[in-house]
């Protein structure tokens, strides 16, 4: 998913360092990568000798991997309508 707009990236479609998104933002960066990780050395999970100071532009990182984005699952509404009755027990309701 590009980190600027949101939109999917196919991840059958090899992604380098030339590649853009359609809102015209670089795909081979930091910030579209899985590895990317503020906080981290360098803020990769890598092992990165270099740091990359632009986190938003192309770069050479030989470590890229285009970022996949995972959707939370569902609540249990089980447990949450339980949650709610109990809740609202506590004040007669």
């Amino acid at each position: 998913m590009c980190w600027k707009c949101k939109k999917t990236i196919d991840a059958a479609i090899p992604v380098y360092r030339s590649s853009i998104c359609s809102c015209g933002t670089d795909l081979h960066s930091c910030l579209n990568c899985r590895h990317y990780n503020p906080g981290s050395h360098y803020d990769c999970f890598e092992t990165v000798e270099e740091l990359v100071k632009d986190k938003e532009r192309a770069n050479f990182c030989d470590w890229f991997s285009v970022k996949t984005v995972f959707t939370a699952e569902k609540t249990d509404t089980t447990k949450t309508s339980d949650a709610k009755k109990a809740f609202n027990s506590l004040f007669g309701d």
